[in-house]
């Protein structure tokens, strides 16, 4: 590295401690240094894994037992993963066998819990259990009644609203793997829905999004899922008519 490559990689050095972006980089000639070069192979090699990973179910049935909830294993209509990511319409739907599982518990609930795979099942590996852990008890303790908890394979966001309707849910909340970027590969997002019915879209949705451990952590994203939850109930609905305040609230206090 010549003396103008060590000056400008000291002059950015600071920024890199509020971003993953690539920045930097440095170069060599007219290109970037072989080792961001490696990193950035390396990157698209983790994402590409993350939307091929699978949902490790029985650890996260393990995992959720704690919650003496009944823990349904349902799968989407897309059988395998290069139909589902060919054809989202059947990530979207319940198949035959998760609807008779469904049927089996229907009853009147106010929240159902679903976690699918989506495009990182690493994500929902690593993080799901973790979210869990602080939300379910926060949900429990203000009186709400949650459904049998659902593990879907090869489901998409909105398998939720498939789900909530066959259970008699008021609301879905799902945590979904979210599509992998060269920054992170384990990022997670939570959907929440009021009233939840297929061919609902995404404004009638509310996303809690970028939930890891070097995102937004899960302390905060439960807090925030929580907050969300209890003014959907209180206004009946979800999505765009529904605004994360709470931070102005706190700011007010």
């Amino acid at each position: 590295m010549d003396k103008v490559d060590k000056i400008e990689d000291d002059f950015l050095q600071p920024l890199k401690e509020f971003t993953a972006a690539r920045i930097g980089l440095g170069r060599t000639g007219a290109s970037i240094p072989i080792k961001q070069s490696l990193a950035f192979n390396l990157a698209h090699a983790h994402a590409r894994d993350a939307v091929y990973s699978e949902l490790d179910l029985d650890k996260l049935s393990e995992e959720l037992k704690q919650f003496e909830l009944p823990v349904l294993q349902l799968h989407s209509k897309a059988a395998y993963r290069e139909q589902y990511l060919q054809r989202p319409d059947l990530g979207r739907q319940v198949d035959n066998d998760a609807v008779a599982q469904l049927n089996d518990y229907a009853a009147n609930y106010d929240i159902v819990i679903a976690i699918a795979d989506g495009l990182s099942a690493t994500a929902v590996n690593h993080n799901g259990f973790g979210l869990l852990k602080i939300l379910i008890p926060q949900l429990l303790a203000a009186g709400l009644k949650l459904s049998p908890i659902c593990l879907v394979k090869q489901g998409r966001v909105a398998i939720a609203d498939d789900i909530g309707i066959h259970l008699n849910a008021k609301l879905s909340l799902i945590l979904i793997g979210e599509r992998p970027g060269l920054s992170a590969a384990d990022s997670m997002g939570a959907y929440l829905t009021f009233n939840p019915r297929p061919g609902l879209t995404d404004e009638s949705r509310n996303c809690i999004s970028n939930i890891r451990t070097h995102g937004l952590n899960f302390k905060q994203a439960s807090k925030k899922i929580f907050y969300l939850v209890q003014e959907s109930f209180k206004r009946k609905l979800s999505g765009v008519g529904l605004k994360d305040n709470a931070g102005l609230l706190d700011n007010n206090s």
